[in-house]
Formats: C-alpha cells, sequence, structure tokens
C-alpha cells in the first residue's frame, strides 16, 4: 500500500489533498450500487491519503450524503467533506431547476449537514448558476453559512469567467468545480479568471466518465447506466471517440502505465499552463482502483506524450450530456442571472 500521505495545496483556507474521491456514482448514474463496496471504497481511499470526499445532496436524491456520511463517522478528522447544492429535481429531471434563493440555501445546508451526520461541511459548492434569482443573493447567502459556522469555504460548479467574478465579489471563492480532461476543456474559457482570482480548479470526470480507460465495453452498458444514453458514448460519435481512447492507450503502453493514470497526469500537467491549483476527484466504487489511481501522481508524461495527448480535445465527438441529464444544460429563465 502507498504512503497515506499525498501531496496537498489549499482551497481558500483548507488543505486538500490534489486528488480526491467522487462518490456520485456509488448511489446512482453508472449502474447498480453498492452500500458495503462503496464504503469499503470510501476506507480504502481515507488510508491512502485520498481524504477529500465530493457528493451533492441530488446524487441519489440525498442517499450519497447518507453514505458519505455514515463511511467517515469515526473518522471525520481525516477527512475534508466537500458537498453540492443547487439543482432541484423535485419535480422530475424533465422539470429540475436550477435554484439559488436565500431560503432555499439556509434549507438545503441544513438537510445536507444531517444526512452527513457532521457539524460544519468543508467546502460547500453551488452546483449550477441559478436560474431564479442573481448569483450574488445566492453567493451572500451561502457566505451566512459560513458566518455560522456551518461551512468552512465556498465554491461553484459549471460557472462561467463573469459569474465568477460577479460571486467572488460577494465572498472569496475557493474553488470552481467543472469537468475537465483531456477530451473536456470548456473551462479552460474560465481559468484565466480564476488564475487572477486565486481560485483552484476541482476537476470532475478527470478519465472522461471511464471511457478514457479503455476499460468500457459501450455495448454492455446497463439501462440504469447514463452512459448508455450520453452522446459521447453512443453511435458514431462513439465510434469516433473510439480513436481517442487508443491514443491514450498506445501512450500508456509505451510508458508502461495504465490509461487512467496517462488521463490523470496529463490533467496534472496543466496547471502550470493554466496558472491554477488542479485537484482531481476521480470516481469509483471499488477499493483496488484507489491506489492505481494515486500511482498517477508519479507519473511524468515526456514531450512526446504531451505533443500526442494535446490534439485530443478538438477531436471529441458528440456533446458532454444528453436530453434530461440531471447535470446537464438548461436554458435559463427570463430572469437576472
Amino acid at each position: 500500500m502507498r504512503s497515506a500521505i499525498v501531496r496537498s495545496h489549499r482551497l481558500g483556507d483548507i488543505e486538500v489533498p490534489v486528488m480526491g474521491l467522487g462518490c456520485m456514482g456509488m448511489s446512482e448514474h453508472y449502474g447498480g450500487a453498492d452500500w458495503d463496496r462503496s464504503i469499503a471504497t470510501i476506507h480504502e481511499a481515507i488510508e491512502q491519503g485520498v481524504s477529500l470526499l465530493d457528493t451533492a445532496d441530488i446524487y441519489g436524491s440525498g442517499h450519497n450524503e447518507v453514505l458519505a456520511g455514515r463511511a467517515i463517522h469515526d473518522r471525520r478528522d481525516r477527512v475534508r467533506l466537500a458537498t453540492k447544492f443547487g439543482i432541484d429535481r423535485s419535480g422530475g429531471d424533465a422539470n429540475r431547476r436550477f435554484r439559488g434563493e436565500a431560503a432555499y440555501v439556509q434549507r438545503c445546508c441544513e438537510a445536507s449537514l444531517l444526512r452527513l451526520g457532521v457539524d460544519v461541511i468543508d467546502l460547500y459548492y453551488l452546483h449550477r448558476p441559478p436560474q431564479d434569482v442573481a448569483i450574488e443573493e445566492t453567493v451572500a447567502a451561502m457566505a451566512e453559512l459560513v458566518s455560522q459556522g456551518k461551512v468552512r469555504a465556498l465554491g461553484l460548479s459549471e460557472v462561467s469567467a463573469a459569474e465568477l467574478r460577479r460571486a467572488h465579489a460577494v465572498h472569496p471563492i475557493a474553488a470552481v468545480q467543472s469537468e475537465y480532461s483531456l477530451w473536456t476543456r470548456d473551462v479552460e474559457q474560465v481559468t484565466p479568471v480564476m488564475a487572477e482570482l486565486g481560485v483552484g480548479l476541482v476537476a470532475y470526470a478527470p478519465l472522461g466518465r471511464g471511457f478514457l480507460t479503455g476499460t468500457i465495453d459501450r455495448t454492455k452498458l446497463a439501462p440504469t447506466d447514463f452512459r448508455s444514453r450520453n452522446p459521447r458514448f453512443q453511435g458514431e460519435a462513439g465510434d469516433a471517440n473510439e480513436g481517442i481512447a487508443e491514443v491514450v492507450r498506445a501512450v500508456a503502453q509505451r510508458l508502461g502505465a495504465k490509461p487512467a493514470q496517462v488521463a490523470l497526469a496529463w490533467t496534472y500537467a496543466q496547471a502550470e499552463r493554466l496558472g491554477t491549483s488542479v485537484t482531481t476527484i476521480p470516481g469509483t466504487t471499488r477499493p483496488e482502483r484507489i491506489g492505481e489511481n494515486l500511482a498517477a501522481l508519479d507519473l511524468v508524461l515526456d514531450e512526446q506524450a504531451l505533443s500526442e495527448l494535446a490534439p485530443l480535445g478538438e477531436r471529441v465527438s458528440g456533446e458532454r450530456y444528453g436530453p434530461g441529464s440531471v447535470g446537464g444544460p438548461r436554458p435559463a429563465a427570463p430572469s437576472v442571472r
């Protein structure tokens, strides 16, 4: 087993490991959930120093926060706990709303604290920019949670550069969580402002939701696995994207590494170019994957590898989300943003 000391850096006023664990798949979106194996995976992560756990109130409609809370109940002092609010799916996924009114913010935080079984959330994210109110109102309400001692640091997810500036003017933002990987680089439109303001990047889906690992059989995805409907995994787009995974596999073979390690190492290698810290939160439900992913921290990509990987972002086919996906884009309501 690897040493339980993993490189760390600061997001705002909290210190976090450079690699965390995304817990979403332990509750939904990637097929069946296994409570015991998920608990074992979280425990293995903590033992190996992967002490940043990422969840959200909508993952499994609260199930994921309960799971994470049960997993850490006897080791809270060893964990940095991040959760998110702001996507209201109570009317069904087709009618989900991105909310941020002050009273809603307070209720969401209190409900998350209860499900998690903790007194304070280390990093509290707005999951998507609100449709119903200006982002300033939402962040002001989040700042009140800091004053109340319920939250330590604030984050935003999937925001524009302008939204980040407006939010940061109300209260310092520690991190922006966004999808970022070899095949998803949209957040690079925001990273110049992040670098200017000292905001860290937390990259979710750094393995391309498993596609970049070369271990996914697209023809055998369960109907409950949202990737079975994801545009990048299906049809001609999925076929075309196999070429991306093949390049990653070839680089990994030459370096004596696994494709997942190459994909993660590439993400970390962008920190200097982007001018901001990079934290990854790859998700897994298997304890054995924790050590494999951590090995990426020791993998150095040579110039040949970097030059082969750099163009892959231009080759991707298909949108990030399909119609009706919980976290996917939704047109803004005709109100202030």
